[in-house]
């Protein structure tokens, strides 16, 4: 059964945000916890520092100067599976929605409680294995081999290519095929935080998931959402 690993010592974010004081203080905060942070102020310079590979979290400002930030999200997404945290505002329920289904990995709402943010960040730095850690073993079910110590998925022998949070999504079902999951108990498992009323995060990720791997060869449902219960991944035979 896959187990995620410990979160990962130190990490290194990018902060891409126009609010230079915001940044600042993010930066002192985020420094102090033990996380080196960097600043980028604009969307272009945004993109090269997030494509730059050096970077274990980006956290995307929605709202940006020349090039908006869900703009960015996509030129990163091209490219890149870093994880995306986006900051929007609490009233831009619309674009948080459309930057979950871009491939962001999670959202944090403006104003920011920093200690928030960072228990964020440190969810997403949990994905990255500690140096020296074992990974898991490779999981198979079906058409599907998940890789926890690569973190790659290969259907029917070809990859695909999955966001940091649709890859723990899928990993955490693997481990319990036939089970019914609870929205809150994938949301508390996968995403490290629970879900607000309305909060359709953990619905845009299963809804990414299940239109790239499809159903099963013969056709019947390989993802199933459970009215007023949650999701099930079920066998190829549809149970």
């Amino acid at each position: 059964m896959f187990d995620f690993p410990k979160a990962h010592a130190g990490g290194k974010v990018l902060l891409i945000d126009d609010d230079r004081e915001l940044c600042g203080l993010l930066q002192e905060y985020l420094g102090q916890e033990g996380l080196q942070a960097t600043v980028s102020h604009t969307g272009p310079d945004g993109v090269v520092k997030a494509l730059s590979g050096e970077f274990d979290v980006v956290v995307l400002d929605i709202m940006l100067p020349e090039l908006g930030g869900l703009d960015v999200l996509r030129q990163i997404r091209e490219a890149s599976d870093v994880p995306v945290l986006m900051l929007s505002a609490r009233s831009d329920e619309a674009d948080r929605v459309v930057g979950l289904e871009m491939g962001a990995d999670d959202y944090v709402p403006k104003p920011c409680n920093a200690r928030e943010l960072l228990a964020r960040v440190r969810a997403l730095l949990r994905r990255i294995p500690a140096q020296g850690q074992q990974s898991s073993r490779v999981v198979r079910l079906d058409d599907l081999e998940l890789d926890p110590g690569t973190r790659t998925v290969r259907q029917a022998g070809a990859p695909v290519a999955l966001t940091s949070t649709e890859f723990d999504l899928l990993a955490w079902m693997l481990g319990r095929p036939g089970t019914v999951l609870n929205r809150h108990e994938l949301a508390k498992r996968v995403m490290g935080r629970g879900l607000s009323l309305n909060d359709r995060s953990v619905d845009v990720h299963m809804s990414r998931l299940r239109r790239k791997l499809g159903p099963h060869p013969a056709g019947d449902e390989r993802i199933k959402s459970v009215r007023g219960a949650g999701y099930l991944y079920t066998f190829a035979d549809g149970h």
